[in-house]
């Protein structure tokens, strides 16, 4: 399967809307934080990205992975590096 490409903030958002819609955690009113995700080098899945220490997530840990790792498999991290533009530049 080929992977869509969201940036950091995107892939945040995703992972963080997915958690939050999970029946447990709306359930206990639990507001869990989700940390940005960092790039790493394609593992054997060819997920260049990963997501450690979330906030708040003590006895939702199998929860949140599951949700990573459906995440990991759909989408990959962006590595373009957007330039600054100078819209005073002549």
């Amino acid at each position: 399967m080929i992977r869509k490409t969201l940036n950091a903030s995107q892939l945040q958002q995703e992972v963080n809307r997915r958690i939050h819609r999970l029946q447990e955690i709306v359930e206990d009113g639990v507001k869990i934080r989700v940390p940005r995700p960092q790039l790493q080098e394609p593992d054997k899945t060819g997920c260049n990205w990963n997501m450690t220490n979330f906030g708040n997530a003590i006895g939702f840990e199998r929860d949140i992975d599951a949700v990573l790792k459906a995440v990991r498999s759909e989408y990959n991290l962006s590595t373009e590096v957007k330039g600054s533009v100078n819209p005073f530049e002549d």
